[in-house]
């Protein structure tokens, strides 16, 4: 096993006497560390079969795997280190849960306020574990439905097989109040049959019954289509409510839970605790739910259905679009599940939910994206990427799941936010637009602007048939899908470097692959060559031969950008640069700020953070200078560019000026590295390292 995966994060997290803790959800595994500061995160980021780490407040850590965490989990808890060491299941109790994985945005987002931080784990850690029953739920209504849809079997309520079909689904939402109320008791280190328990008493056909009892007086609610019914309980007078499929309620009983239980424990001994705290628990906390607790989390629920309803009634081009831009930046950081709480609401009070048609227009947008990444990476070769984006691709498009793509891919690049937004925005516009020219009619014949469904539906292709006014919601996300494909496929998900180093990667790839071949004697076909050419894009270098023009001065040298002391590339701690997959070349120690032209060229590539810049000589050298490592992530603070790209330079000419005190205070590496990126195509590209030097004198020399 020391080579396993298992093993290899256990020694990045820091061991494993630095595990105080381990569980997972549907992506991540969740570590409770006894230090934070062990983590070898960057080893974590570049491992294989790690789609990304996640430091978190206090000594948290995540590391998101995707869809074979729980195999990696096993894995790790059947190492013969991990003996002893804690870890948790579904069932375990008392064990300590982590927050939902945020990636670098939400982490810098979170963590900044204790109790908002602990208030969306306590959401998220409540309905987490109850996803996958949800998810089968929702894809046996969409199966129906379809049937139905295609005449394949009657929409008949009155059959026992129907009533049976309906009941393998409706089971699922119809008790969701004891599934919430059992997870928000588990996160609150409370007992969490007891939590369970009480919100089933709001269930039985006792309590229920009492709705019809001939003390009890009811009012119809024209809004909602429900009643609300006033019961006389020894003298006192309690508010009765249908609390099948509530989630507010349970959420706001566990937390009163929380209090009167721990405060139980600590009046009452020990010895005698299994029996009384239990027994006082039933008896307080279900009192006060009954008579005050659900009656509030029912009017709560509703007024925020109401409210969301009304805005969906009055301002449907405003919901329409709002809900798909809000929710890329919604589920990041977590905040994404109390409007997941207010679509079971919607369906419990008001018989529908509208907020899920706009949703499937952000994910499907995500998914485009997604498919977008997956086409780049095969027409690159880019064989990481396309097994992540097939993965992730997948999970979507069949599970509704949006977690892989994320975390996996899109918070990684920036840019692709930028073409995903399109897409979510363009999409939010065709469904306003269509659902106001065709209107949804509920099942109690009210005519609803937008999209509804009467299920709770991950938004995948399986659930399409759930939502009324299909063909609306088909043409929505597929508006989406592929305006968010497209512009990732025409303007790229990478900066002008990252492309560069997949091709160079590419490159180096087929050359060993031809080498290989060559070495058992094999000739390769006339058309295949060590360096294959190939044009590149007009912001891109890559490293492939280009023909220089007949006339072009010829480049034998290449100057130092930056003044200061000149190492190998297998010094500078960059293993990209080291492996060489971008060329040969040296790092640069700066003893100056200002970054200077090390040829005379054109700039193929300026960065638009100053920190990388691409030169190709006239006679076709193509060089790169790359001012720091990672400093992408300073986002241009600190770095006064000088240059546009397209434009000709000359050796010399000054291109940046930085302030390395602040890429110092940030805990980036002020070596500057430079490298040919064609390296390939040429005799030999000698680097002179151990040597300090001045801007403009020769570190590199090549031969052809």
């Amino acid at each position: 096993m020391a080579d396993s995966l298992a093993s290899q994060i256990i020694t990045a997290i820091g061991g494993p006497e630095n595990v105080r803790s381990l569980t997972h959800c549907a992506t991540r595994l969740r570590f409770e560390l006894v230090d934070a500061s062990k983590v070898d995160q960057n080893s974590l980021e570049h491992m294989q079969g790690v789609l990304g780490a996640v430091p978190q407040s206090g000594d948290r850590f995540q590391v998101v795997i995707g869809g074979g965490v729980a195999t990696v989990y096993e894995n790790i808890m059947h190492l013969p280190e991990m003996a002893g060491v804690g870890g948790a299941s579904a069932s375990d109790d008392g064990q300590k849960s982590n927050a939902d994985v945020k990636a670098e945005a939400r982490s810098k987002a979170r963590g900044k306020v204790a109790w908002l931080d602990s208030f969306f784990e306590y959401l998220s850690d409540s309905f987490r574990p109850i996803l996958g029953v949800l998810l089968g739920a929702s894809i046996i209504i969409a199966l129906v439905n379809l049937l139905i849809s295609l005449n394949v079997i009657p929409n008949d309520e009155v059959s026992a097989g129907w009533v049976f079909v309906k009941a393998i689904w409706k089971g699922v939402f119809y008790f969701l109040p004891i599934m919430v109320a059992y997870n928000a008791s588990k996160k609150l280190k409370v007992d969490p049959w007891l939590g369970g328990a009480i919100m089933a008493m709001l269930m039985t056909p006792q309590f229920t019954g009492l709705m019809d009892a001939k003390t009890t007086t009811c009012v119809e609610n024209a809004a909602l289509g429900t009643k609300s019914c006033m019961a006389n309980i020894f003298g006192l007078p309690m508010a009765l409510s249908d609390y099948s499929g509530n989630v507010f309620v349970p959420l706001l009983m566990a937390a009163v839970l929380a209090l009167v239980y721990h405060g139980l424990k600590r009046i009452i001994p020990e010895s005698v605790q299994l029996v009384f705290v239990p027994f006082f628990c039933m008896i307080i906390v279900g009192a006060l739910t009954a008579f005050i607790i659900g009656p509030i989390g029912v009017w709560v629920g509703n007024g925020l259905g109401v409210g969301l309803a009304w805005m969906n009634t009055h301002a449907p081009f405003i919901f329409a679009i709002i809900i798909p831009m809000l929710y890329p930046f919604l589920v990041p950081l977590g905040l994404h599940w109390p409007l997941n709480a207010l679509m079971l609401m919607n369906i419990q009070t008001l018989g529908y939910d509208f907020i899920q048609g706009p949703m499937g227009v952000w994910n499907f947008a995500c998914f485009g994206a997604t498919a977008g990444v997956l086409f780049l990476a095969v027409r690159d070769k880019d064989k990481d990427m396309r097994q992540t984006a097939l993965g992730a691709l997948a999970a979507g498009l069949l599970g509704g799941v949006s977690e892989p793509s994320l975390y996996g891919i899109h918070l990684r690049y920036k840019l692709i936010y930028k073409r995903m937004l399109v897409g979510c925005g363009l999409g939010g516009v065709v469904i306003a637009i269509l659902g106001w020219l065709f209107p949804s009619v509920t099942a109690a014949g009210q005519t609803v602007h937008g999209v509804t469904t009467t299920a709770f539906a991950f938004t995948s292709l399986l659930t399409i048939p759930v939502f009324n006014q299909m063909w609306v919601y088909a043409v929505s996300i597929a508006v989406s899908f592929l305006t968010s494909f497209l512009l990732i496929i025409t303007f790229d998900y990478r900066t002008p470097e990252q492309k560069a180093e997949v091709l160079a990667r590419a490159a180096a790839n087929q050359k060993t692959a031809v080498s290989s071949v060559e070495a058992k004697g094999v000739a390769p076909a006339a058309a295949t060559v060590t360096a294959t050419k190939t044009e590149a894009p007009a912001a891109t270098v890559t490293a492939t031969k280009t023909e220089a023009p007949a006339a072009a001065a010829t480049t034998t040298v290449v100057n130092a950008p930056v003044a200061g002391h000149v190492i190998s590339l297998d010094e500078t701690g960059d293993p990209v640069f080291a492996s060489r997959a971008l060329g040969e070349g040296v790092g640069i120690q700066p003893a100056d700020s200002t970054v200077v032209a090390p040829v005379s060229g054109v700039l193929q590539t300026v960065a638009e953070t100053g920190h990388a810049f691409g030169i190709k000589t006239d006679d076709g050298v193509e060089v790169l200078v790359h001012v720091g490592i990672d400093t992408v992530k300073m986002n241009g603070e600190g770095f006064d560019v000088k240059v546009k790209a397209n434009e000709h330079v000359n050796a010399g000419d000054n291109l940046v000026v930085v302030d390395f005190d602040k890429v110092k205070e940030a805990g980036y590496s002020t070596t500057t590295l430079m490298t040919v990126l064609n390296t390939v195509a040429f005799a030999s590209v000698t680097p002179k390292t151990g040597v300090d030097v001045k801007a403009g004198e020769s570190v590199i020399d090549i031969q052809r």
